[in-house]
């Protein structure tokens, strides 16, 4: 497993102290090619599914069948357990995040999802109230993209501080940090950019300026929970080898996410 190329957290923050108000607890996710089994945490791998919840599928119009049908079966993007990867973004007595997706790209989906991009579907669970699991879920029936089809991965959590970029800073630390950036590493983003598959933490905005996505039920600021990298391991491709991101309600879980392509 490759870890994180950066400075530790502490040694961030005697450069620059200002920034600690700004930190948030991450996870990154680090994928190796295994089979998992429904019990692990895992990218692409089987989930703890109920055998008496039906499997989700995506009847929406997509590029290549404009009418949307047949619908076709998701497929699984994340399994995570509350255990592998403890944070402030599990809901209280919730254990169990399960993301899966159309592997399809859809040009004109609902508001909440991203343009040219899977459909996403998001599932918080207690494990403990799975007590009969579905042992054969569904394949898809059509999809666009081999990139949309995640490999079976185990992951590796690393618990990580981030920071955020330095448009969502106030004006008086950008250069600092900025001098920061420049001054660590082999050129790159260490301190706000952390790459890879991602639990909590800020996102990028390395493309586009800084986005807020009001809750549509309450109006509170979304933050982010989940993103979604391009990589050779898990052979997933979203945009142009970018990320995909999901943002929740930190008011409630319940309300409706929100999804970008970046």
């Amino acid at each position: 497993m490759t870890r994180t190329s950066r400075p530790t957290t502490e040694a961030i923050l005697a450069v620059l102290p200002e920034l600690a108000p700004h930190a948030r607890d991450a996870v990154v996710l680090h994928p190796e090619r295994a089979e998992p089994d429904c019990r692990n945490s895992s990218i692409g791998g089987p989930l703890l599914w109920p055998s008496d919840e039906p499997w989700p599928e995506c009847s929406l119009p997509d590029e290549n069948s404009p009418v949307g049908v047949p619908a076709t079966a998701m497929v699984p993007v994340a399994q995570i357990f509350r255990r592998d990867a403890p944070g402030p973004w599990w809901p209280a007595g919730i254990d169990l995040l399960q993301i899966l997706w159309c592997p399809n790209e859809h040009w004109d989906p609902p508001a909440q999802q991203a343009d040219i991009s899977p459909v996403l579907e998001v599932r918080w669970r207690r494990a403990a109230d799975v007590i009969s699991q579905l042992t054969t879920p569904p394949s898809p029936s059509r999809y666009d993209e081999d990139g949309y089809l995640p490999q079976a991965c185990a992951i590796t959590a690393e618990h990580v501080t981030d920071f955020p970029f330095r448009e969502e800073l106030p004006a008086e630390l950008r250069p600092r940090l900025e001098q920061l950036v420049r001054e660590t590493g082999d050129g790159g983003d260490v301190i706000t950019r952390l790459a890879g598959w991602k639990l909590g933490g800020w996102p990028t905005w390395h493309l586009t300026q800084p986005t807020v996505f009001p809750c549509d039920a309450c109006g509170t600021a979304m933050t982010l929970l989940f993103t979604v990298a391009s990589d050779d391991e898990t052979g997933v491709v979203v945009g142009r080898w970018g990320d995909l991101r999901i943002f929740t309600c930190p008011a409630d879980h319940r309300h409706a996410f929100q999804v970008d392509l970046h």
